[in-house]
């Protein structure tokens, strides 16, 4: 006797059956690789980890990463005002360059238009000395461009009177590769505004 034939039509239905339990397989495998990659990858942003001095690794929890983020950035600011505002006419050629390494092109338009209003050269002109008392800064870091609002108070010592002003700035911070010693924080500010200045009565 022969051997009856298969009919095309069933051989067909087996390969697609073949085919289509290969291609179900295959992106039920992509989805399951691809949500172990992404489960590590968010517990790699909710850990990082440090050597201990005896070789040890420790865990440090993406919380601390954000304090010290925090702390970064009151500092970077504190810095840059302390820079920017704490002048007289011996330091500030030195003391605006530092700050312009800590600010984008937001900075430098503010110190030229200081410039051309002729701040400096009324400060080298009467000697005065413009002295920063209190720096307070508020940072929000859940997202970044982390923004930022600056309060500073600053005297300025026109030799037989003593002026006080309070200066609000606002702006945003971003990373950047840290550049020692120029911007040991690495954070950069941008967008920044003057966005106040008022004069203090005198509490006496």
């Amino acid at each position: 006797m022969k051997t009856p034939y298969k009919s095309i039509y069933s051989v067909l239905k087996i390969n697609r059956f073949i085919v289509l339990t290969a291609v179900c397989g295959a992106v039920i495998t992509s989805l399951y690789f691809g949500w172990m990659v992404f489960d590590i990858h968010r517990n790699a942003l909710n850990n990082a980890f440090a050597i201990n001095t005896d070789g040890s690794v420790i865990p440090l929890k993406w919380i601390t990463q954000k304090e010290n983020l925090e702390i970064e950035a009151k500092a970077h600011l504190e810095l840059f005002h302390t820079y920017f505002y704490n002048i007289n006419a011996t330091n500030y050629e030195r003391n605006l360059e530092k700050a312009l390494w800590l600010g984008n092109s937001s900075v430098d338009n503010v110190y030229r238009q200081k410039k051309a209003d002729g701040v400096y050269n009324r400060l080298l002109q009467y000697s005065l000395v413009q002295k920063v008392i209190n720096i307070e800064s508020e940072v929000n870091i859940e997202l970044e461009p982390y923004a930022f609002r600056t309060k500073t108070v600053f005297e300025i010592n026109r030799g037989k009177t003593i002026d006080r002003y309070e200066l609000v700035s606002s702006g945003n911070l971003i990373n950047v590769d840290r550049n020692f010693p120029k911007n040991t924080h690495g954070l950069l500010i941008t967008n920044y505004f003057e966005n106040t200045l008022k004069k203090l009565e005198d509490e006496n």
